[in-house]
């Protein structure tokens, strides 16, 4: 199993209009984050793309090759690429790119994003949301398997025989299909055999069971091997030496961010009691200390069969020390125990 750390870069809108001073901290501070944990073993680190003031991300290759000269190990992937407001052409090669500089460590994470502020953005029909997505991952999964692609669709000019450079130095890039629990998406993922990766941020995590077990089912149906099946669950995370203070430093930043989230989906404004009821023992909060980070972990992992836990521990505007410490306790306390105590399990 492997265990991984992402981010949306979080970053508080600029004050000085024309200028990106909180952007360069925040990416500063990031490149720390992924510093510390490859030196740290852990095994893989995502960077999400928003085009919003509050995100500092919008080219998660750039920071990813930044990263990819800076680190040693830890695989580089993207959480997620907007892929239906992308081309998957310059998507192929900025990641082959990131692949060329790490040496074989990039990966990408496609996904339709959670936000739609990239339509209007690089100029697409919304109404076009599905079709869009179906038709530039078909794309893009020719790229990676073929140098010379043959392609045509209703959304983008066709390809007729044309190379796509540079190459992944190993063959195919690892494209992972990231989603938010619609039954579509798991079998969309099943049929492509390809790995899936599920968010959860909010509820309760058993609620997702039917849907991981569609996508397993689906999956073998489709010809996966029971021993190929790779399953990523993704929660939001912060670790304290001890549990209460943690959730009491913790708090206010997160509250603050599912606000500033929720204002434009309609949520009620986070309350303590909902935090601390996402904080209970089958929550889907991982919030308090290395113990009980532990026992959720091995909670969710009974629950979905998980081959990678991505921690998104990085989140919010949570000063950079308290996000720096909360990734050494997960790196050196929580991943170690979680790995012993399956083993006894298993």
């Amino acid at each position: 199993m492997e265990f991984g750390l992402m981010t949306f870069a979080d970053a508080a809108p600029e004050t000085v209009p024309g200028k990106g001073i909180n952007a360069h901290q925040r990416i500063q501070d990031l490149l720390e984050e992924i510093k510390l944990a490859d030196e740290l073993g852990i095994d893989v680190f995502g960077i999400g793309e928003h085009h919003r003031p509050d995100y500092a991300v919008s080219s998660p290759t750039t920071v990813l090759a930044a990263a990819a000269a800076i680190t040693k190990n830890i695989k580089l992937t993207s959480a997620v690429t907007v892929l239906s407001s992308e081309d998957p052409v310059r998507v192929y090669q900025q990641f082959a790119t990131v692949d060329a500089i790490s040496s074989g460590r990039a990966e990408i994470m496609a996904g339709r994003g959670s936000f739609i502020e990239s339509f209007p953005l690089f100029g697409f029909d919304l109404n076009d949301y599905d079709q869009l997505f179906e038709e530039k991952l078909d794309l893009l999964l020719q790229i990676n398997r073929s140098e010379k692609v043959n392609w045509s669709g209703k959304l983008r000019a066709p390809i007729h025989g044309l190379g796509v450079y540079p190459r992944a130095l190993n063959g195919e890039i690892p494209v992972w299909l990231a989603a938010g629990g619609t039954p579509a998406s798991a079998v969309r993922a099943a049929k492509l055999h390809l790995p899936l990766m599920l968010a959860i941020i909010g509820g309760m995590p058993r609620q997702f069971t039917p849907f991981i077990d569609l996508y397993k089912k689906s999956a073998l149906e489709n010809g996966v091997k029971p021993e190929d099946l790779q399953v990523g669950i993704n929660n939001h995370m912060f670790i304290g030496e001890n549990g209460e203070k943690a959730a009491d430093d913790f708090f206010p930043y997160y509250a603050q961010m599912m606000d500033r989230v929720g204002r434009s989906r309609g949520w009620q404004p986070m309350s303590r009691d909902q935090f601390e009821y996402m904080r209970t023992p089958e929550g889907s909060l991982m919030v308090g200390s290395v113990e009980q980070v532990v026992e959720k972990i091995l909670y969710e992992h009974r629950l979905f069969g998980f081959t990678r836990f991505f921690a998104q521990a990085s989140l919010g505007f949570v000063p950079h020390e308290m996000t720096m410490k909360s990734i050494e306790l997960f790196a050196t306390k929580v991943i170690p125990e979680v790995k012993r105590r399956l083993e006894i399990e298993n």
